[in-house]
């Protein structure tokens, strides 16, 4: 028993890093509840290191437990808000601006197949095109191309 005393800062400090990385790398930090005990557990291996508490397992359990507890208390909201920011603005990849000629008709509601780069993409447009018609990609979603007429979009960018 008294190696683990004597260990005791060690042993928390390895602790306190394993339950942030299970948090974080495991379960994407959404549950907060590991991230407070091993927060705690890190300030309390520390703080016995620096000799401010005795290294004993009665002190480690109780400074564990009420450090949590203001941990929680603490840092609850912030997290839970930065957790809470979504940031709705569309992906744009490589593929938006790609052009090409049509193959085939497209209107509303109607959809042509285009391979590019190993893909059978499915096009769509807004508005009707005819074959021949020479487009750009404007949105990129998986599997599926929304075009508009490449003329069309020169003289929007006018």
């Amino acid at each position: 028993m008294e190696w683990l005393n004597a260990s005791l800062s060690g042993i928390l400090l390895f602790l306190g890093i394993a339950l942030l990385a299970v948090e974080m790398l495991v379960f994407g930090f959404s549950s907060f509840i590991l991230f407070f005990i091993g927060l705690a557990c890190l300030i309390t291996g520390l703080l016995m290191i620096l000799g401010l508490l005795v290294s004993s397992l009665t002190v480690a359990f109780a400074a564990v437990a009420i450090l949590s507890g203001l941990l929680a208390v603490m840092l609850w909201k912030p997290l839970k808000d930065m957790q809470s920011h979504v940031d709705n603005t569309p992906a744009s990849g490589d593929l938006v601006g790609h052009s090409f000629i049509l193959s085939g008709d497209v209107a509303p509601g109607q959809t042509i197949n285009y391979r590019y780069s190993g893909i059978e993409w499915r096009v769509k447009s807004d508005e009707p095109l005819p074959a021949g018609t020479e487009v750009a990609v404007t949105v990129a979603n998986v599997g599926e191309f929304t075009v508009a007429s490449k003329d069309a979009l020169d003289k929007l960018d006018k």
